[in-house]
């Protein structure tokens, strides 16, 4: 109903007081509530959802198709589908994503960059006569 995609399941569990090292691939959906020295990366190509929990945390590469963090992630993150950050997430390194939920509190110390922005044309300003084209990343205040 209104073109929402069904979530895949959360089948994985990383409880509170674990930590795990080194690389985790999941299919479908994770949820971490403890800790993860290592990329947290979804393996399959269909949708995937991961949940970082607010006392989770993450150090790496994030990468999934719906990722929600309320935690504490130090490294890139790459969303496919939707990032939600909530109140109390935290995010220290560059953020990719296909589209963005921020709500107050959430901090982010790195770059945005919505994946649609690699694929958009450079902007052209139109002019009212047929003099030069205008460069708007040079163009300055007349």
């Amino acid at each position: 109903m209104f073109g929402k995609t069904k979530q895949p399941p959360i089948r994985t569990l990383i409880g509170e007081g674990t930590v795990i090292t080194g690389e985790l691939r999941f299919a479908d959906g994770l949820r971490i509530d403890g800790e993860v020295q290592g990329d947290v990366i979804a393996s399959s190509e269909a949708y995937s959802i991961l949940v970082i929990s607010e006392k989770a945390k993450v150090v790496g590469k994030v990468k999934a198709g719906h990722v929600i963090i309320n935690g504490t992630v130090i490294g890139p993150v790459l969303s496919d589908q939707l990032l939600e950050l909530q109140p109390k997430a935290s995010i220290v390194g560059d953020v990719r994503y296909e589209s963005l939920e921020m709500h107050q509190g959430a901090r982010i110390d790195g770059e945005l960059h919505p994946l649609k922005a690699d694929e958009k044309a450079p902007l052209k300003l139109a002019t009212a006569n047929a003099g030069p084209a205008i460069n708007p990343t040079t163009a300055q205040a007349a």
